[in-house]
């Protein structure tokens, strides 16, 4: 696998199309990308035209066209390509948001002062906000539940960076 940088204004059109296109499974119009982002239309079809040269985006001419990632986006953003993900109830705000959260990494547990988790949603982290109460879970096999207060939302990669104040797993043993 051969790295590609990417400046932060491709990264986040890169995650933000991977985002779209795996709740959809149909190519993503550069508007939408565009409103999605708060970006110029204009700017996206630029952006997507550097993407598409480095294989990482394919264009779809035609009246349902749009832009499609190939197997390398995937790659570019360090993600998984999954075609049925099971989605995971995330609350925040009171309201429950079913979204597809590829990854749950804690970056540091042997400190309960300083337990944090690092948390990647396969959707846009734009509803999230710092100082938000979060509740994740349950997770699909080992019914985890993680709640917390949002220390950081990095769009570009969208994941939410959470000072976990409680984990709850169940007793029994999980499914296989």
């Amino acid at each position: 696998m051969v790295s590609i940088d990417l400046n932060n204004s491709q990264r986040t059109m890169l995650t933000t199309l991977v985002n779209r296109y795996q709740q959809t499974g149909e190519a993503v119009t550069g508007e939408t990308i565009a409103e999605e982002i708060d970006r110029n239309p204009g700017t996206v079809r630029n952006q997507m035209q550097s993407l598409t040269s480095l294989g990482l985006v394919e264009g779809i001419p035609g009246p349902t066209g749009g832009y499609k990632p190939t197997s390398e986006a995937f790659d570019a953003i360090d993600r998984q390509q999954i075609d049925e993900a099971e989605s995971v109830v995330v609350a925040h705000d009171y309201e429950r948001v079913d979204v597809t959260v590829e990854e749950i990494n804690f970056t540091n547990v042997h400190d309960p002062e300083k337990c944090r988790a690092r948390f990647h949603l396969q959707s846009s982290v734009q509803d999230f906000s710092e100082g938000q109460a979060v509740i994740l879970g349950p997770t699909p096999i080992s019914k985890l539940v993680v709640a917390g207060t949002v220390v950081a939302v990095d769009e570009s990669n969208s994941e939410i960076l959470l000072d976990v104040a409680k984990i709850e797993a169940p007793v029994e043993e999980p499914e296989t």
